[in-house]
Order: structure tokens, then sequence, then C-alpha cells
């Protein structure tokens, strides 16, 4: 039996902060005592002692990630990628459709869960991506293996645009599943794109980059979205966010039950003034917006209207970042420092360590109906991250990714991932990899 024991550890679960011994016995959390709620106002000071504190967590669920496999893996692969996430503190990844070919037959996406099995390092599921034809496959999909229907309502990497209005309705008609969608009006972007090209020439600076990838095709598109959702009464999960207005949407629906939002790293972290310094390596789908709507996401994480936070991880290599805005990969690798990152955030006052932890673990298990994990709670499988406070700054030998980059090199964080477990076993110790990868698991949902 393996076993594993944390003793006087900071745990954080359920919107409450504990001194504890935690027991692991094999994949599962087996025994918590000794426990001793923090009051929030002692946190603070207590965190300022590393010499004192151990800061025990729930492994974070990423439902947005681009590992490149299979057909583009000279970006990355479901073990390169997967290992950055396991160096984050990621445990649990769900991965995005527009591979090569596009996971949209139930042939494929059976090939990529195979291939799930062989390489992914922490555990791990695949979303089912819709097109202008395969809705009638949505019947079909085993609920219990797959997160999400993914649907592209504007055209991004990998070309899987549904733009046909029956189309749409039939995705939104038939699926079983929680429809995640990318909100950017195809229509609106080409005629910002021609105009940009007039005015700019065939290539545009990246700068024009949220000017063409407006906010205006973002907001049309999701406003759209969920009109759909509310007429055919089905779960909807608006991915990435930009804009202050979507915000607005669930309210203005009257609160209507079922519709989520997303916000990524990139949007939270990045604003259209960052262009300047650091061109193509912040241009992503959607663009990074204004100041103005960077501060709208950061006041959103707390007050409930956004659901979850994730990475939308996405490598390219940078010689494929070059260029403008037509030319430029849209796409930044940022799986391995969202959890340093969002506690970036909490140092800054943004939001509170119970509620990032919601955001980052709780939430993602909620939404998804993810089985046994999201929690530290007796009983439940034990993926977990160990962080201790101990500044230190980005740099590009520290990158996992395969793409050998991160548009985050150069900063200082305070926190830095000291030990991650999946399914009970320790996969990385300070900056060391386990062998093998029999720990992880292929994610259920109960449903």
């Amino acid at each position: 039996m393996n076993k594993q024991s944390f003793k006087d550890v900071l745990y954080v679960s359920d919107g409450k902060i504990r001194r504890a011994d935690v027991l692991i016995e094999d994949e599962f959390i087996a025994q918590i005592t000794n426990k001793e709620v923090i009051p929030l106002t002692q946190v603070p000071s207590l965190l300022e002692r590393p010499e004192e504190v151990t800061l025990l967590l729930p492994g974070v669920i990423d439902d947005h990630v681009h590992t490149r496999e299979p057909g583009l893996t000279h970006k990355g692969d479901l073990s390169t990628e997967s290992h950055a996430a396991a160096a984050g503190g990621v445990t649990s990844i769900m991965d995005m459709p527009n591979v090569v070919p596009q996971t949209t037959t139930l042939e494929l996406l059976a090939e990529r869960q195979a291939l799930g099995a062989i390489h992914a390092f922490v555990n791990y599921a695949f979303h089912f991506g819709a097109t202008n034809t395969n809705a009638h496959l949505l019947p079909l999909l085993d609920v219990t293996r797959v997160p999400a229907v993914k649907l592209f309502m504007g055209s991004s990497t990998g070309g899987m645009l549904v733009d046909h209005g029956q189309a749409l309705e039939d995705v939104f008609r038939l699926s079983p599943l929680l429809i995640m969608t990318h909100c950017e009006d195809s229509s609106i972007i080409a005629e910002n794109m021609r105009r940009a090209q007039v005015l700019y020439g065939e290539d545009p600076d990246v700068c024009h980059h949220p000017e063409i990838r407006s906010r205006e095709a973002c907001i049309a598109s999701s406003r759209q979205a969920v009109e759909l959702a509310l007429k055919y009464q089905k779960p909807l999960h608006i991915a990435h966010i930009t804009t202050k207005e979507e915000l607005e949407f669930p309210s203005l629906t009257g609160g209507a039950k079922g519709i989520s939002l997303e916000a990524c790293l990139s949007h939270l972290f990045f604003c259209d003034e960052d262009y300047t310094t650091l061109g193509t390596r912040i241009k992503c789908n959607p663009a990074v917006k204004t100041r103005a709507d960077r501060d709208a996401l950061r006041n959103a994480l707390t007050d409930g209207r956004i659901t979850l936070v994730a990475t939308d991880h996405a490598p390219h290599l940078l010689s494929e970042k070059e260029g403008g805005c037509k030319r430029a990969a849209s796409g930044m690798p940022m799986v391995q420092f969202s959890l340093v990152a969002m506690l970036e955030l909490m140092e800054e006052g943004v939001l509170s360590l119970p509620r990032l932890v919601e955001l980052m673990c709780h939430n993602p298990a909620r939404l998804f109906d993810i089985r046994d994990r999201g929690y530290i709670r007796e009983g439940l499988k034990a993926d977990l991250v160990l962080l201790r406070r101990q500044p230190w700054t980005l740099k590009t030998k520290d990158v996992v990714s395969r793409c050998g980059w991160s548009p985050l090199e150069g900063r200082s964080f305070h926190w830095q991932v000291q030990q991650t477990y999946c399914n009970g076993r320790l996969i990385y110790n300070k900056g060391v990899f386990a062998d093998g990868n029999q720990h992880a698991q292929a994610l259920r949902f109960s449903r």
C-alpha cells in the first residue's frame, strides 16, 4: 500500500483554510486529523512566514488545454504538455478537439482517448468538436467520458467554425452535454480584417488584433449563444470571456441557471497596452483587450460572475508567432504557470485564497460533474499540490512545454510549486518528474 502523510499543513478546501494532518493511502485521501480552522484575518501573517507554512491545495483542474496531439506535435504533445501541467500543480486537463485530424467523429474521439491512456502524465479527458454536419452524432456520445461539446461560433485555430444557422440550432437541440463555446462573430471579424488591410497592409501589426477580433464580434456571438441556450434549455459554458459587456449576459437573462463563464489567464494578466512590449507573444483568440476589460474580469472573479479560471494553453513555436494579425499564430502556453500566476493576484488582493481554489479546483469539478476530484476531503482521489512561499523569477530554462517559451518570462512570483500528487502518487518533486504515467487516469463524469 502506498502511504504518504502531510503533517501540520495549511490546506484549503470548501471555502476554509485549515491546519491539519493529511494521510494518503493508495489513490485516496484516507484521513484528515487535527483540523483547526484558521480565521481569514490570520492568513496573511501566516503566509508571510514561509519557514513555518506549507500550503496544500487540491490539484488544479484545467478545462481548456490544447496539447496538440495528434497532428501538431512539433509544438507539443500529450506527454510534454501534461508534464508542464504537473510542474504547475495541474492534475487534470481537458483537451480541445482542434487537432489534426479534428476530434469530430466517434472513431477519432476513441483514438484520442486511447492516446491519452498511453501518453498523458496527468488525468485527462477530451472535448468533442461540433461541426456544420455532425450534430447527429452528439446523442451517441458517452456522457460519462466526454466533458463537453466544443462549439466554435467564430473562426479560430483549426478551422472548426460552425456558421450555418440550422447547424447551430441542431447542436443546441441535440447535445446531451454542456456546450462550451468559442464566441466570435466571423462576419464581423472578416469585415474588420478587410478594413485593416486597406489601412495597414496585408498583415497588419499585432496592435490592431483587438480591433480586428473586436469586442463587437465577441459580444454579438456570446449573445447568440445565450439566446440558443435559453431557447433549447441547454447548459452553456462560454469560454475565455474578454469584455466587460459579456460579463453581464447571465444577469440580463434573469440569472438563468446553466450559463457559466470562463476567464483565462491571458485576459486576466494582459491588456492591449502589452502589445508594445510583448507583441505577438500575447496574440490569442479572442484578442487581449483593454485595461478596463482586464480589470472588469478581475473584479468578476470575486462576485460570482466568473465560474472558473482556465488557461487556453496553446503552445506554438516562436517561429510560428512571427508576423502580424494575419500571419502570426494565435495562442500562448500557460498551463505550467496558471496556479502561481493566480496566487500573484491573491497577493495583490484581487481575490482570496479560498476563492482561488473554488475557481480553479471546486468549480471545474462541479460544472463538469467530475467524479471524486476537486476537493481535499476524505475518500476522494488524492490529486494535490504542495506549495511554499518562495520568491523566484521565471526564466526560459524553466519552461517544460515543448515550445520552449512563455509570455510570463521575466516575471517574479511569490509562490513555487514544490510537489504535485496525482491519484496519490508523487509525480513532480522540485523539478524532478516521476517515471512512467501509470498513475494518470481518464476523468469520469457523473451524469
